[in-house]
């Protein structure tokens, strides 16, 4: 594929994430070998079996359904898309791809989240998904010492506002 639309790539893949909810959609936009790693606690998967399996299983269906995500930049190179956005959410179902292993809380969770996504042959071959993990434990009660240096949703309002 010459030159694809990166942007459109990506759009695609989110929107099987996310709208359509479908995980063989999700995973033809990805190459063979794809991966996908969540930094902060190390869930993904390594080609598309270990791709069907988490997507099916512990990410698509365990995504609470008020999740919205807020673009706030976007930068796209020949075969590398950096996105940051805004990742809001209430923690109302288990989430076993960003709180592994920690009932649902019902409170609500804002962050900020970079994706680094690598292409190849017109598909996505790699998403490093970076957010502060610390914030998250924060905002839904898990991390309540005071002195400790973490914020809660002011970072994510920080990032959009600038302030």
């Amino acid at each position: 594929m010459a030159n694809p639309d990166l942007s459109a790539l990506w759009e695609e893949h989110t929107a099987h994430e996310f709208a359509t909810r479908d995980t063989e959609a999700t995973l033809r936009t990805m190459v063979e070998d794809a991966y996908v790693n969540h930094v902060p606690v190390l869930t993904g998967g390594r080609g598309k079996a270990e791709l069907r399996r988490f997507y099916s299983t512990d990410f698509i269906p365990k995504m609470p359904p008020d999740t919205k995500l807020t673009p706030v930049s976007r930068t796209v190179g020949q075969d590398q898309l950096v996105d940051e956005m805004i990742f809001s959410f209430t923690h109302s179902i288990e989430m076993p791809w960003m709180l592994p292993g920690i009932a649902p809380t019902n409170k609500r969770v804002e962050i900020p989240l970079v994706a680094i996504v690598r292409f190849r042959d017109g598909k996505l071959a790699h998403e490093h998904i970076y957010w502060d993990q610390a914030s998250v434990l924060k905002q839904i009660g898990l991390l309540t010492d005071p002195a400790l240096p973490v914020r809660g949703a002011e970072t994510a309002r920080k990032v959009i506002g600038g302030r």
